[in-house]
């Protein structure tokens, strides 16, 4: 997918002007609320239209001021996913899932309805009725209906916002394997550092309604370490569950990580703040985490105040952070060995 925008609007008091060229299977848009991204979204679909400038997808101009285009949103095939799912309450999940394949041209239906039926694990919930779904089904049912669409740009605003932290990494990985499945690129918008993480590949970051910033979820996650609560977010994949009376044992590439917040139920995707672990520049004698690894500082990056130290730990990147002065007196620089501690309990598990 390439994407060129150059437009600008009024919308009363906030103006949004954004200059911009992707391209990718996997954009993301990043900013606080009020930045301009939903709008953005409603630029690229058609549901509002610039005051001047031009987007072209793919070679085809879906609005041009000065050529005076202005493609409908019905012919310019690009699904959105609200952050409520917005569906048809007088209709059953069946009839919801299907609304947006009869709509779509038989020359440019390529997904069989069984196929992501399977794929989204819907089937129990063909024949229920919309008020008894949870919110994480809902979410499924509007994606689902989204994809039978079988549109060339899959546009998701904020779709996981209104769910709690154990229904959003629940619904993440269908997100991802639909695009993956159908080959349906996608620009991701959200406010969080983790969905870009596990989302995108490139990111547009928004401030104010201007484009702040065009960088990858990495540089996104290691410039704003300062600023996050969380500071930066290593998000590691543990296979090979063991329980040891309440506390797990994993496997992290060659090594073992003891975590808290495990299950037997095989791989998982854990997160864990760079602000969790600490540095010994020794082997200390004795010490309550149940985790020490020693590692090689493999590079070292700054923001705001604050030092970001990239260890390899047998193969596997791991980010910890520290004041500038801790950086200067432990006298870190790249090559220099370290000993990581971490809680069990400093493990958070996401799916």
């Amino acid at each position: 997918m390439k994407l060129h925008i150059d437009l600008e609007k009024q919308l009363g008091k906030f103006f949004i002007q954004v200059n911009a060229e992707v391209s990718g299977e996997r954009i993301g848009i990043f900013g606080d609320s009020g930045s301009g991204k939903s709008s953005l979204v409603h630029f690229i679909s058609g549901l509002l239209q610039p005051d001047r400038g031009e987007i072209i997808l793919d070679g085809e101009c879906l609005f041009s001021s000065q050529k005076g285009n202005n493609i409908s949103p019905e012919h310019r095939r690009i699904a959105i996913v609200f952050q409520s799912p917005m569906l048809f309450p007088h209709m059953s999940v069946k009839k919801n899932l299907l609304y947006g394949y009869k709509r779509c041209h038989a020359e440019n239906r390529r997904i069989r309805p069984e196929t992501l039926i399977d794929l989204l694990k819907l089937q129990p919930l063909l024949k229920r009725g919309i008020e008894n779904l949870s919110g994480g089904e809902k979410q499924r049912i509007s994606l689902g209906r989204a994809i039978l669409s079988s549109p060339r740009l899959l546009l998701m605003d904020e779709p996981l916002t209104a769910l709690d932290d154990t229904l959003r990494f629940q619904i993440i990985p269908y997100l991802r394997s639909v695009s993956e499945k159908f080959l349906i690129p996608y620009m991701f918008i959200s406010h969080s550092l983790t969905e870009m993480q596990l989302m995108t590949d490139s990111v547009l970051v928004l401030n104010n309604g201007r484009l702040a910033e065009k960088t990858t979820p990495e540089g996104l996650a290691r410039n704003r370490m300062a600023k996050s609560q969380k500071g930066y977010l290593n998000l590691l994949r543990l296979t090979n569950p063991v329980d040891h009376n309440g506390i797990f044992s994993y496997r992290w590439g060659k090594n073992t990580l003891h975590v808290s917040d495990g299950q037997l139920n095989g791989d998982a995707l854990f997160e864990l703040s760079s602000r969790e672990v600490i540095l010994f520049k020794k082997h200390p004698e004795a010490i309550s985490a149940r985790n020490l690894l020693p590692g090689n500082v493999m590079e070292m990056f700054h923001s705001e105040g604050r030092v970001g130290i990239v260890l390899s730990i047998s193969g596997e990147k791991l980010v910890a952070e520290i004041v500038s002065s801790a950086a200067d007196e432990l006298n870190i620089k790249p090559g220099t060995t370290l000993f990581a501690a971490i809680k069990a309990s400093s493990f958070r598990r996401l799916y």
